[in-house]
């Protein structure tokens, strides 16, 4: 994969990233945050095995899926 197509993939993350900070309902935030930090795991894969984008972007999408598949149901 060229850098180039890596950088673009890291752009539309950081633009998932802020536009979860815009959103008001809780599970669009969630949702349209993991988008953002898989777009940054997969950037920090690409760019070379960036570790410190990697992993603290999985470990939040480990607590988003969290929150959105077990959370809920927790709530019932």
């Amino acid at each position: 994969m060229s850098q180039e197509f890596a950088s673009y993939i890291g752009y539309a993350a950081s633009f998932f990233i802020v536009l979860s900070f815009i959103l008001k309902d809780l599970t669009k935030i969630r949702i349209v945050n993991l988008v953002g930090c898989i777009c940054f795991v997969t950037y920090g894969i690409f760019s070379g095995m960036l570790w410190p984008v990697i992993i603290p972007n999985a470990i939040i999408c480990l607590v988003q899926v969290y929150y959105l598949i077990i959370g809920k149901k927790k709530l019932k």
